[in-house]
């Protein structure tokens, strides 16, 4: 396993600054708005991106030879996913952002955490630092440790609350019923909302 880690780093070090066919570049930034029922909108609820679009997923664009895959913590684990099957997972647009030029140096340190990642357990409990890693927590760590362990995005208290009614969305009542561990109101964390406010990113039409 640490071979083919260290060899498929290698192959993207040598494509990390290029464009493949049109329009992806490693690093990329891919954010959506899954249709994944009342989580996802409870998610989309409390966590507006720009101009208010609503996200609840993001992933990792690594671009090699003619192929355009996104590294993802989604399902059971951190995965490598084929573009068209990402993209295929919403009826929404998937909208691309990419760092800004002055911050590309952190891109080639982020995909080679990234990639070492692989295969880590999903973070169900979306609780920060516990050896797992939910979609936005894997971007989070990737570009802080780029970044000299200084972070890029920003952590916040997280809020599993209703606004209107200042109660917890019944969804996530039961969600971590069945987890069997307290809703971790406040504790910090970070959603793909707020990684697409971030000042170090450009949008690509």
């Amino acid at each position: 396993m640490k071979f083919w880690v260290g060899l498929f780093t290698s192959l993207i070090l040598q494509v990390v600054s290029a464009q493949s066919s049109k329009q992806y570049r490693t690093g990329d930034l891919l954010f959506q708005n899954l249709d994944c029922g009342a989580l996802c909108d409870a998610i989309e609820t409390v966590t507006k991106g720009n101009d208010g679009l609503l996200f609840s997923h993001i992933g990792l664009v690594v671009v090699e030879k003619d192929s355009v895959w996104v590294i993802e913590a989604i399902g059971q684990k951190v995965q490598r996913t084929p573009l068209a099957t990402f993209t295929k997972r919403t009826t929404h647009p998937t909208l691309q952002a990419r760092l800004k030029p002055e911050y590309t140096y952190l891109v080639k340190p982020a995909m080679v955490f990234a990639l070492a990642q692989l295969n880590t357990p999903y973070d169900d409990a979306f609780l920060y630092n516990n050896q797992k890693y939910y979609c936005s927590e894997l971007i989070y760590d990737a570009f802080k440790t780029a970044n000299n362990n200084e972070p890029v995005f920003s952590l916040q208290p997280m809020t599993f609350n209703d606004p209107a009614t200042q109660k917890p969305f019944a969804a996530w009542v039961n969600y971590y019923k069945e987890l069997g561990i307290p809703i971790p109101e406040g504790e910090p964390g970070i959603n793909p909302a707020g990684i697409a406010r971030s000042s170090y990113l450009q949008w690509i039409p």
